[in-house]
């Protein structure tokens, strides 16, 4: 059973934050915002007049959180935890493609060590607890295909969703309270997730995709399971969900043999539920 909900708003603490990622990462700068429409959309403009590489942007409310492909991230005070990140790369950004799986694997072993139990991966930005949508993940990258590039690198994680919120969210959703035998404190989520994530960033600088495939093969929730591939509600493939390719690709084994596709403006569900 998880913690029993409570009506008063928990806010982050800045000073711990700011002294948890100055330890780790001295370079890196935190702020925390009373609300913004978005941590990405603020971030990315930020981004266009010069912020410093490795800028952390957190908020304690978004009135308009995004997801992938227009959807809309819904939250409410208090409710979840939401930054987004600032990094550069030596790689063009052809090299980010499957950024947002890295990073699924820092956000998931940072939810791990703070006692989220089952916690899972879904192709190809989402988090799961006990199989239901935990948090999601927003990469917006910048560059050309050759040279530097940058990413602004969005995440939002719930930690208690009250009954109003759950019945605004039309996927089978959780929280951290549901998922851990006592929760942890927001500024302690917030923390563990935002030095995992500049970890990952900082290793997939250095080396790319690779030395998270295999973790994230070990997260995937969905691993073996009959899936159905859409765009814009519109299914273009059905099959077995195999794995992952070296590039960040889906793996699918249909009736047209191992199909494999890239992430896209693409959407994954189970067979028949479709999103």
């Amino acid at each position: 059973m998880g913690t029993p909900r409570s009506s008063r708003v928990e806010t982050l603490d800045a000073m711990l934050l700011a002294e948890r990622i100055g330890r780790e990462f001295p370079a890196l700068r935190v702020e925390v915002l009373d609300e913004c429409s978005s941590t990405n959309t603020v971030l990315a403009e930020r981004a266009k007049a010069g912020a410093a590489h490795g800028t952390l942007l957190l908020c304690e409310h978004q009135s308009a959180g995004r997801g992938r492909r227009g959807n809309s991230w819904v939250s409410e005070a208090g409710g979840s935890v939401t930054f987004s990140i600032f990094w550069r790369f030596p790689q063009g950004a052809g090299a980010l493609v499957a950024l947002g799986l890295a990073v699924a694997v820092g956000a998931a072993r940072a939810l791990e060590r703070l006692g989220v139990r089952r916690v899972g991966v879904k192709w190809p930005n989402d988090l799961l607890g006990d199989g239901r949508k935990l948090g999601g993940i927003l990469i917006e990258t910048s560059g050309d295909a050759a040279g530097s590039s940058a990413a602004v690198v969005g995440v939002g994680v719930n930690l208690r969703l009250s009954a109003s919120a759950r019945r605004r969210i039309a996927a089978p959703v959780t929280d951290i309270a549901s998922c851990c035998a006592t929760a942890p404190s927001r500024t302690a989520v917030a923390a563990e997730l935002m030095v995992s994530v500049a970890g990952t960033l900082e290793r997939f600088s250095r080396e790319g995709f690779a030395p998270f495939r295999q973790p994230w093969l070990e997260l995937h929730a969905w691993q073996g399971r009959r899936v159905v591939l859409s765009r814009d509600h519109r299914p273009v493939a059905e099959g077995e969900a195999i794995g992952i390719g070296e590039d960040g690709a889906l793996e699918l084994a249909s009736e047209r043999g191992i199909e494999r596709f890239g992430s896209g403006e693409l959407s994954l569900s189970l067979e028949q539920t479709l999103e």
